[in-house]
């Protein structure tokens, strides 16, 4: 029982520092882990060996891939290939369900692209759907924030769930936790897709002091792209990865269905997360449009390295703090307790939610809770590849559940979007609560089926 409760006070601790104290989530999981150390009895030298160990081997693992991952975010991002990613969609879709549309636009552009720059970039194309189809803009603005919430949240090589994976043990696997994280993914888009058309006929009022602000800084960010990439360009950084890392699992089967033969080797080589992701931004650098591309791509590289800085300390101090966790008697206690309760793969979803409710930050809880939940997988019957992968899933589902007050996406949708606060909590909270628990029985049946 002390066990559980010193991990509790953790918990809560971690929350009280990020929000009331508002200490950077690198230092809370730093000093946590530091306090755990302690409460739980490791012995004193093994405390900074263990920390800067669960540091480093999670960073090793897993640093370069959410460095260029994030780099390429950020050419995407500059270079308007996320606006004609939205505009190829719309080709292929046409006008007649605008929801779907922009739902299936935000799905593919917050692969590589954080939410928060997606649903920026992509409100212009919003509220022209909107005018054009005589829609409401409540509908489609949270149509498109959940569209963009559900990728962010599940696919790799958005930086959350690949550091998640990372402190699974999953970082030589990423393109199965992509191809169930796919899946996951479209069923929650399709959620918060169900959650927004409730708005579709209601008349809603909005801010309107603020509305030819907003118009005109989203008119300048249109043009400010000048001409956009084609369409095969502005896909080939997404897409190349996301091919290269699934054939290597492919390769990677025990059946050896492509052999062992040469081509197997190369396809093995070229699908290793680092690889595979150098390969996207290889791509990306046709996006440049400057007269010296290579000043313009070292420009971008920077601000993408400083954009992943703060995420890789983050994600290197929840690698120190499961270290130290996985050094305790806490994972088998809890373990056997939690399996006694049978909640299984519910465990991470509680805890994640928790944590993503109380400090706002969905890649915090995703961090924490994988790094929680890590020592725990055999005692919870989740040990397997699959069951790890899975793990992934739940942890996302809860750390979608819910964007409010304390997530900048939250105001960064209402702002945007010119909703009150109080159509925001109707419309955004909501709609991820819906997400987060739509996520959650989708991994629960998946889990009935692949465990």
């Amino acid at each position: 029982m002390v066990l559980i409760l010193i991990l509790v006070a953790l918990i809560a601790f971690i929350v009280l520092a990020t929000t009331k104290l508002k200490l950077h989530p690198f230092l809370a999981l730093l000093a946590a882990a530091f306090i755990a150390g302690f409460a739980y009895g490791v012995p004193t030298k093994e405390i900074v060996k263990l920390i800067t160990t669960g540091f480093g081997g999670l960073l090793g693992s897993i640093g370069i891939v959410i460095a260029i991952g994030t780099i390429i975010g950020v050419i995407l991002e500059r270079t308007g290939a996320a606006i004609t990613l939205a505009e190829t969609v719309i080709k292929i879709m046409g006008k007649r369900f605008p929801t779907l549309t922009i739902s299936i636009i935000g799905y593919l552009v917050s692969i590589p692209v954080f939410c928060d720059s997606g649903f920026v970039i992509l409100n212009s194309l919003k509220e022209a759907l909107a005018k054009q189809m005589k829609v409401s803009l409540v509908a489609m603005s949270v149509a498109l924030a959940t569209g963009l919430y559900a990728s962010h949240t599940f696919v790799p090589p958005t930086p959350g769930p690949i550091a998640a994976a990372g402190n699974l043990g999953l970082e030589n696997n990423l393109g199965l936790v992509i191809i169930v994280g796919l899946v996951v993914a479209l069923v929650t888009a399709l959620a918060g897709l169900w959650w927004a058309n409730r708005f579709m006929n209601k008349d809603i009022e909005l801010l309107p002091e603020i509305q030819a602000e907003q118009l005109e800084k989203t008119a300048e960010l249109r043009q400010s792209y000048g001409e956009l990439p084609s369409a095969s360009k502005a896909f080939t950084p997404i897409l190349l990865p996301i091919l290269l890392i699934c054939l290597g699992s492919i390769v990677a089967f025990p059946s050896k269905p492509l052999g062992t033969g040469i081509l197997a080797q190369i396809l093995a080589f070229l699908g290793q997360p680092v690889v595979a992701l150098i390969a996207g931004l290889i791509s990306s650098f046709f996006l440049l449009k400057s007269s010296s591309k290579a000043d313009e791509f070292n420009k971008v590289v920077t601000e993408g390295i400083i954009h992943a800085a703060p995420i890789l300390l983050i994600t290197g101090a929840g690698g120190a703090f499961g270290a130290i966790l996985k050094a305790t008697p806490l994972g088998a206690y809890l373990g056997e307790t939690l399996s006694a309760l049978g909640i299984g793969i519910f465990m991470p979803f509680i805890v994640a939610a928790a944590l993503k409710t109380a400090q706002g930050s969905t890649t915090v809880a995703l961090v924490t809770t994988s790094a929680l939940v890590a020592p725990m997988l055999g005692q919870l019957g989740l040990d397997s590849e699959m069951g790890r992968v899975l793990t992934v899933m739940a942890i996302g589902a809860g750390a979608m559940t819910v964007s409010h007050a304390n997530d900048s996406f939250f105001w960064v949708v209402s702002q945007f979007s010119r909703m009150k606060v109080a159509t925001a909590y109707q419309a955004q909270t909501l709609a991820t609560l819906v997400q987060g628990i739509a996520g959650i029985i989708t991994v629960w049946l998946l889990s009935l089926v692949l465990l």
